[in-house]
């Protein structure tokens, strides 16, 4: 049997590495592997299709599959997970001292079905009371201005989500106070020691992050892997010999961050990081497979629908292709 040819774009990820350089292969393929920033990937993938394998952002994967869109199908490798408690920007002056305090306000985010904001709307409600229908929502570019989503939620009467103009970016409304809230899976450029005006909603986001895992065992999941539908449909082995080289890669990427003979990664206490990290979230700190992140999986596509996003709930076997939903065992 020929050897499959197989582009493949994430961005440039330790857990991703040992596949980006050759040293795992895809079993029957032969790999040619591109980095970018998420961004970039997503532009090039969701409008032009220009890889056999990619990152996708989970949330919009999510309401795409909803409204019928299958040119991509997932596999279990969830290249981005972030906890997101400190995504939440706000200004000092405007009298948000608590999450409570978003509600009737104008919240910046650049786009409302990112997957960041999705984890954090869904938070906000479920931890603090505080619904999507609560906010104002203005869409647009973080630095840029002109940012459009791919893909339009579907939103209800009583979520109200406009657009800003194509002349403002997200970033310079909060610096101005034309906003007093932004939520961005980036750092605005607004944020830092030039202006102190600009703050975290949690300034100690590490505590609230872990205090919260610790309460509902989730890793917020930000990107999915997706393959074309058309070469998975024509080679179905593929998605199984892809889940397997991605494990494996981020299973050498573990093993290097344990080893403190040489430190693979220039952090001077990373063993003592990982191994507080590992008492809290167990020796698999980014898990691969359907079974293992079903718990975010079901709130995702839960709160997909509640927030305006998905045309209908999805279920997570909906998701992926139907070969990776479990695993051989020996």
């Amino acid at each position: 049997m020929a050897r499959v040819p197989l582009t493949i774009c994430t961005g440039d990820y330790d857990r991703v590495r040992a596949l980006a350089d050759g040293r795992i292969g895809v079993e029957g393929c032969d790999v040619n592997y591109l980095t970018m920033n998420p961004e970039q990937a997503f532009f090039r993938a969701w409008n032009n299709f220009e890889f056999d394998v990619t990152e996708l952002s989970g949330s919009s994967y999510i309401l795409a599959r909803s409204t019928g869109w299958d040119n991509y199908i997932s596999v279990p490798v969830f290249p981005s997970r972030l906890f997101r408690h400190s995504g939440i920007y706000i200004r000092a002056d405007a009298g948000i001292e608590k999450p409570e305090d978003l509600k009737d306000r104008e919240v910046g985010v650049p786009v409302y079905a990112m997957t960041a904001a999705l984890w954090i709307r869904g938070m906000l409600q479920d931890d603090y009371g505080v619904a999507p229908s609560d906010i104002y929502w203005r869409t647009g570019g973080l630095e840029e201005g002109g940012r459009k989503p791919k893909f339009p939620p579907n939103l209800p009467p009583e979520i109200k989500v406009d657009p800003i103009c194509d002349d403002q970016t997200l970033s310079g409304m909060l610096l101005s106070g034309e906003l007093t809230a932004l939520v961005s899976a980036r750092e605005p450029s607004c944020f830092g020691p030039d202006h102190p005006e600009i703050v975290r909603l949690f300034p100690d986001f590490r505590a609230a992050e872990k205090e919260w895992y610790a309460k509902t065992g989730l890793f917020p999941i930000m990107h999915v892997l997706g393959i074309r539908k058309e070469l998975v449909e024509r080679e179905p082995w593929v998605a199984t010999s892809v889940l397997k080289a991605f494990t494996q890669a981020k299973d050498v990427c573990l093993e290097e961050m344990s080893d403190v003979t040489a430190l693979a990664v220039s952090m001077p206490w990373i063993a003592a990081e990982l191994r507080e990290t590992r008492e809290l979230m167990g020796d698999d700190i980014w898990p691969y497979g359907f079974q293992e992140n079903l718990g975010e999986l079901s709130v995702m596509c839960r709160w997909s629908k509640a927030q305006g996003l998905a045309s209908r709930e999805m279920t997570p076997e909906e998701l992926f292709h139907p070969a990776t939903l479990d695993h051989a065992r020996i």
